[in-house]
């Protein structure tokens, strides 16, 4: 997470998964610029089982995370399977998640054609 493109929303926090195996959590980030649809990265600390991505348990335990970092609206969804790795979740949030992502730094690239 110290790429200088990328923007963290919260630090390190632990998640159980449906198994009640403990995950800890690296931390929640985006990229600073982008198109409207902003794809969230969860990064973990160790190599999670393969299909993690759909957890329910890590999920809901994320969307808590970012609620109590400032957010509010629905939760997300999983972002294309292709995308996830075994250190890494990616979520794709909500329309509403922009103006939360605004606060953060994150630009807007659509804007500017407007």
């Amino acid at each position: 997470m110290s790429d200088t493109t990328d923007i963290q929303i919260c630090g390190t926090f632990k998640a159980n998964d449906a198994n009640g195996k403990e995950h800890t959590i690296k931390g929640i980030r985006i990229y600073d610029e982008g198109y409207g649809i902003i794809d969230v990265f969860v990064d973990f600390a160790a190599a999670m089982e393969a299909g993690s991505y759909r957890d329910s348990s890590l999920i809901k335990t994320i969307m808590q995370a970012l609620h109590k970092a400032g957010y509010v609206g629905p939760d997300f969804g999983v972002t294309d399977p292709s995308l996830q790795e075994r250190k890494m979740i990616v979520l794709e949030a909500p329309e509403e998640f922009c103006t939360f992502a605004k606060t953060k730094g994150w630009k807007n690239l659509a804007e500017e054609f407007e």
